[in-house]
């Protein structure tokens, strides 16, 4: 408080410039602005789509910033005034938008985080439970409702285009799609083996048992970048299929689910969630470019590091979280040793203090995803 009885100086400095690289946005933005008043660019929808939708990203993240700096004038201005003479309603005010201005400087910092190259793309996530039967594959299927529930609060779009569904209960394997701002750079925060410990409910003998289960994440190429993808046609395998459901149990009369296989490098991507055979090819297709894209980014990171004499470790086929439920309730984070006691709660999507977390793990090393 000062003398006055007013809320303590505003300290609060402006927001981060240099690390949020608001001028290099602005830039961005301009250059942006000149090629959709291209009109030959409405030629090709999709260039025109991609192209106009990162340009409304660039406008809310600039935004956002002018908005703070305006904030902090604004209160800056109140602190001044509150120097000469009290007010308590002024003081409260104050107090008030000095909570609301660190609350979305937070949100500018993390932002300011997801500046890897991809980042900004949407993302395509593999679910893959782990040795165990049942239990790990219900392990799965909870993790999989889990990042349902994430998304949603993100106001982000999930997309499950391929699910295999255990004999008695969970998932062997999903593949999603996450849509929206960051879903990539967020997602990929949460790549990795995920343990289980718990009271087994398939267990009439309530004995204890450990579980895991293995997220993979990578990004969902843009049009252009899927262009540069060229796969030869003689490269692949397409089969269809029914769709099934649990237990294995059709749930198609017509045979409109897709599985192509690339033969040279063994990926197979499938894809039953559309309604025809041709809608679930495309899809397939934009998955298999986008893992062979990433199949390559991570061989040449490799390489660089052998170049280099580095052996990073890699975080995919890694344990990166343990979920306690017995004998005791703690959702432990074991790369940054964030720990939270309320398991239901995470398990109900509250996953940001982790992905947070990581994040700033990677800036912090220099690292990645």
């Amino acid at each position: 408080m000062t003398p006055n009885g007013s809320a303590s100086s505003v300290t609060a400095s402006s927001p981060p410039r240099s690390s949020f690289d608001v001028d290099g946005k602005r830039a961005q933005l301009g250059d942006l602005e000149r090629q959709t008043s291209d009109p030959a660019l409405w030629d090709d929808q999709s260039r025109a789509q991609e192209l106009t939708q990162r340009l409304s990203r660039l406008h809310d993240q600039v935004d956002r910033y002018d908005r703070l700096e305006s904030s902090l004038q604004n209160l800056e201005a109140m602190d001044e005034l509150l120097e000469d003479e009290a007010d308590p309603d002024l003081t409260k005010e104050l107090e008030g938008g000095l909570d609301r201005l660190e609350r979305e400087l937070e949100t500018v910092e993390l932002t300011a985080l997801l500046s890897g190259p991809y980042d900004d793309h949407d993302a395509i996530a593999t679910l893959q439970a782990g040795a165990g039967g049942t239990e790990s594959q219900d392990w799965a299927d909870m993790l999989l409702r889990m990042y349902a529930r994430w998304a949603e609060k993100q106001d982000l779009r999930m997309e499950v285009d391929e699910i295999h569904h255990g004999e008695e209960a969970g998932i062997k394997s999903a593949t999603f799609m996450l849509h929206g701002p960051n879903a990539y750079g967020l997602l990929s925060a949460e790549r990795g083996v995920h343990r289980l410990v718990r009271i087994s409910p398939f267990d009439a003998q309530k004995r204890r048992h450990t579980s895991f289960a293995a997220l993979d994440v990578i990004p969902l190429l843009e049009q252009s970048e899927e262009e540069e993808v060229e796969i030869p046609e003689e490269e692949l395998r397409i089969d269809v299929f029914r769709s099934s459901g649990p237990g294995g149990q059709s749930v198609n009369t017509t045979d409109s689910a897709v599985r192509i296989t690339h033969l040279p490098s063994g990926i197979v991507v499938a894809c039953q969630n559309e309604r025809s055979q041709l809608q679930n090819r495309a899809v397939a297709m934009r998955i298999l470019k986008a893992r062979l894209a990433e199949l390559e980014r991570r061989r040449r990171e490799q390489e660089m590091n052998e170049l280099r004499g580095e052996r990073k470790a890699v975080d995919f086929g890694s344990q990166i979280r343990s979920y306690v439920l017995a004998p005791y309730q703690m959702v432990k984070d074991h790369r940054t040793d964030v720990e939270v006691g309320d398991p239901s709660r995470v398990l109900g999507g509250d996953i940001d203090r982790f992905i947070e977390g990581e994040l700033r793990r990677r800036a912090s090393v220099g690292d990645s995803a």
